[in-house]
């Protein structure tokens, strides 16, 4: 493996270096060259990349950065990211690039077990966000029929879903509990469906599981979680073995875990912060990418038979999503893994606000429609295990069900609010 990526990685590094503003640069503040790169140790030597470097570089040199190894005109595909971090990074790629892609995606249908029977169903309107443009042609490339469900309410999806005998659903964890109230609140028996598995991603909850107990019952369906980044690429893949964890595809990437506060590696099955190189995304390509997503990796052989690492639990959380409350670190997936574990609580939002004596969490909780009368018993239920797994207390505030903001996309259930001037 670590041959095949050396080749990989000096075979890109000779075609991009003398074009890639944004690399020539860096490679030559360091004063190396593409033949200095003989080991994957020596990619060390290479400064990291940050998505803040990435923000500067486009705000410096719109709209796209010196991150273009070619021409303008050798770009086919134009995507960016959600900017829920941040100022939205627009990515290119060449008609190589985007073949790069299919067969990246080949990989995370082929471990869920997908074949040429399959019907793949997207309930969701893409616009320019690239996971979902992947998926869908990644299922033509691998001659599934794939549908689109743009333009369409929840209900309509159901049953468009339900007339086409789909057998596959690609979507947000968010979203796919949504259609779980929506199935139920119109009468649909979604476990009886021809659906038997679910993609999801752009959100942690795949590997969280309560979040993934409640998708699985609510569908009757198997859930494979996935990972990737716009600017990045379609990285992980959960495999049908279901060890809790995603693998990383170390035949497209190098993978690398920091300290997440340093540069430092940290040994297997400590956690620490992912650090990638695409091998196989040429025209706007990233080395030592610091994806800000926290993993503990484990490198042993999977029950799969795969030797590819695995990010056990998944994405564990993000570097600068982490909060102090009270005397404990907080990331939202300890929240939603709290939550997510009591049947009554159909969906939540978490406030973090910032004061000057210190961080409060407050909790507003929807009540499922079994929950009945038990409301005010269910606001200290909720109290009571945030009590006993993090560890602090936290107000918990009952809302009319149905009062939370649904999506099709990435939820917004953790919201920070700064300190007041």
């Amino acid at each position: 493996m670590a041959a095949r990526q050396v080749r990989k990685l000096r075979a890109m590094l000779d075609t991009i270096l003398p074009s890639n503003e944004f690399y020539a640069r860096k490679f030559a503040e360091v004063g190396l060259h593409a033949d200095d790169i003989d080991r994957l140790d020596d990619l060390r030597q290479v400064p990291f990349t940050t998505k803040d470097e990435l923000s500067r570089d486009q705000r410096d040199h719109p709209p796209y950065g010196t991150i273009l190894t070619y021409p303008i005109d050798r770009y086919v595909r134009l995507h960016q990211t959600s900017g829920t971090t941040g100022t939205p990074l627009r990515w290119l790629d060449t008609a190589d690039d985007w073949a790069w892609w299919m067969r990246c995606w080949d990989t995370i249908y082929e471990a869920a077990c997908l074949t040429t029977a399959d019907r793949l169903f997207i309930p969701a309107s893409f616009g320019p966000f690239i996971g979902f443009w992947g998926a869908f042609d990644g299922a033509l490339h691998r001659g599934m029929l794939a549908l689109a469900g743009g333009g369409m309410t929840s209900t309509a999806r159901l049953r468009f879903m339900l007339e086409n005998d789909v057998t596959v659903v690609l979507t947000t964890p968010t979203y796919a509990l949504r259609l779980v109230e929506v199935a139920a609140e119109e009468g649909i028996d979604l476990r009886g469906s021809t659906v038997r598995a679910l993609i999801v991603a752009g959100e942690p909850g795949g590997s969280i599981p309560a979040t993934r107990a409640r998708m699985q019952t609510g569908w009757g369906a198997e859930v494979f979680d996935h990972s990737g980044m716009t600017e990045i690429g379609p990285v992980g893949f959960e495999c049908l073995a279901h060890p809790g964890g995603v693998h990383l595809n170390e035949r497209e990437w190098v993978v690398e875990v920091v300290e997440p506060d340093g540069d430092a590696p940290v040994p297997p099955g400590e956690q620490g912060e992912l650090v990638l190189t695409n091998l196989g995304r040429w025209g706007a390509p990233l080395i030592r990418y610091r994806t800000a997503d926290l993993v503990r990796l484990n490198d042993e052989r999977c029950a799969c038979g795969r030797w590819l690492a695995r990010a056990e639990g998944g994405i564990l959380g993000r570097v600068d999503d982490m909060v102090h409350i009270k005397g404990n670190n907080v990331y939202p997936g300890a929240i939603e893994a709290v939550i997510r574990g009591i049947d009554d609580v159909a969906d939540y939002r978490a406030e973090v606000r910032e004061t000057a004596t210190g961080t409060s969490l407050r909790v507003e909780i929807e009540p499922a429609a079994r929950a009945g009368d038990g409301t005010e018993a269910l606001v200290e239920q909720v109290s009571q295990a945030i009590r006993d797994s993090l560890h602090f207390r936290a107000e918990v505030n009952l809302v009319a069900p149905g009062s939370l903001p649904r999506s099709e996309g990435k939820g917004s259930r953790f919201v920070r609010i700064p300190e007041e001037a």
